[in-house]
Formats: C-alpha cells, sequence, structure tokens
C-alpha cells in the first residue's frame, strides 16, 4: 500500500479489528451492487470511499427528477442518463483509485449468475421481489454472501444471508414466494429520504464487515427500522429445512 493509500484510508488503519490487512483485503475486493436507487446510492458511496476495489452497478433505469429526493449518488444535470452512468461519475470523483464497472442492463438468467459468480458479495439494493428472488437463488448457487436492505414509507430491513456457510437460511427462508405479497413501489407510497441512506448505509457496514471478517454480521437476524419513532429491532430465524432454493440445492451439491 503506497503512501496515498495510507493517507487515504488511515482511519480505517487506525482501527484495531481491521488494519492495514483488513484494508488490503477491500481494496481487494469486488462487489456487486443490483440496484442504484434510494439504498444503491448511499451503499456504492460508502464502499467506494472505503476502499472496495471493484464495484459492478447494475441497473437498467435512468435519472428522473423524482429520484432526487433520496438517490444521492444522481444530480440533477445528470438527469436522463442511466443510473449507473451517473453513479460510476459520483464514485470516480469520489474515489479514482477504485473500479466501477457500470451495466446498464437488469441482470437476469445466465448474465445475472455469471456477474454473482464473478463477486465476492453482491448487494440487493432493488425494489421488487421477483429480482430479490433471482438475486437470492443466484448467490445460493454460486454461494456467495448476500446483503439484502428494503426501504418503504417509514419502515426499512437489513439482512444477511451469507451463502458460503451450508447452515446459513437464505432470503426464501424467510419471504417464500409463491404468497400473496405485493410489491410495494415508493412511486405510489411514498419513502421517507434519510431512511433510504439509513438502509443503504448498513449494508454498506455489513459487506464491509464480511469482506475484512470482522465483528457478528446479520446472518439469521432480520434488522427492522422505524424511522417514525427512530426505533429498531431484530428478528431472529434459522434455516428453513424444507426450503426449495437452499435445501434443493445442498442436495444436489451433495448427490451431484
Amino acid at each position: 500500500m503506497d503512501d496515498t493509500r495510507l493517507l487515504r484510508y488511515s482511519r480505517h488503519i487506525l482501527l484495531d479489528e481491521l488494519g492495514i490487512e483488513g484494508q488490503e483485503r477491500l481494496l481487494r475486493s469486488h462487489v456487486l451492487i443490483v440496484g442504484m436507487g434510494g439504498l444503491g446510492s448511499p451503499a456504492a458511496l460508502y464502499l467506494a470511499s472505503a476502499g472496495v476495489g471493484t464495484l459492478t452497478l447494475a441497473d437498467d433505469d435512468v435519472v428522473e427528477l423524482s429520484n432526487l429526493q433520496r438517490q444521492i449518488a444522481h444530480s440533477a444535470a445528470r438527469i436522463g442518463q442511466s443510473k449507473v452512468a451517473s453513479a460510476a461519475t459520483a464514485l470516480a470523483a469520489l474515489n479514482p483509485g477504485i473500479q466501477v464497472i457500470p451495466l446498464h442492463q437488469r441482470l437476469a438468467g445466465e448474465a445475472l449468475e455469471a456477474r454473482v459468480a464473478a463477486a465476492d458479495l453482491v448487494l440487493d439494493c432493488s425494489d421488487n421481489f421477483a429480482t430479490r428472488y433471482a438475486i437470492n437463488r443466484a448467490c445460493v448457487r454460486q454461494r456467495k454472501a448476500l446483503v439484502s436492505g428494503a426501504a418503504i414509507r417509514f419502515g426499512g430491513q437489513v439482512s444477511v444471508y451469507d451463502l458460503s456457510r451450508p447452515q446459513s437460511p437464505c432470503y426464501h427462508c424467510l419471504f417464500p414466494d409463491g404468497q400473496d405479497v405485493e410489491d410495494l413501489r415508493c412511486a405510489v407510497t411514498g419513502v421517507f429520504a434519510p431512511l433510504t441512506g439509513v438502509v443503504g448505509s448498513l449494508q454498506a457496514a455489513e459487506a464491509l464487515k464480511l469482506l475484512t471478517g470482522i465483528g457478528t454480521p446479520l446472518t439469521g437476524r432480520l434488522l427492522l427500522i422505524d424511522a417514525l419513532t427512530q426505533t429498531f429491532r431484530t428478528i431472529s430465524f434459522g434455516k428453513d429445512p424444507a426450503c426449495p432454493v437452499c435445501a434443493a440445492e445442498k442436495t444436489h451439491m451433495s448427490t451431484g
């Protein structure tokens, strides 16, 4: 690590739990962020500032005026640009020493599988259940850790699914599909701007902990945030032995 990096990341290096070794791990790390909206914006900014070496950003949307109330990686000057290009500009200005790979597309199928396989860790900052289930399935198959967040109105949630560990529950264990689950969109219901910053920042914190092996991640725990009362509570949950996603994959791996 050269003198410039030693100075840039000095406040991390001063932390005994992190130190130079932890910072070097971050510099070698590759994180995939799916969704560059309200959650992906703060998450990407903090991961970039913390020195995560490679960030792949995936989103097929463009910047609109209504996004600017909460999506802090974008600006009025970049309305009409793809969100990934806009975010890449912001991240390059913040930390030119990292690599940013913008993907202006909705990742699905083989493309999603390949991008998950190439990353060390995945952040789900999407806004719909179909994408969340697809990301979870890919992370289970590739055995990659997944940090998931959501925010709507005044309520937010964050959890970690460390799918590199056989006993870790997956997203489907906690939120089975096939139920009558309705996607709540902030375009219809609204969302409190600072809440997206809180959730996205917590996702970044969990990602940094997982990449460096420090602290206790939110694996098997769902953190619930109520911004109206400013209360946080945690719900513990376990692996579903009958989960059609992670239990089926475990059986396939053991017999294949």
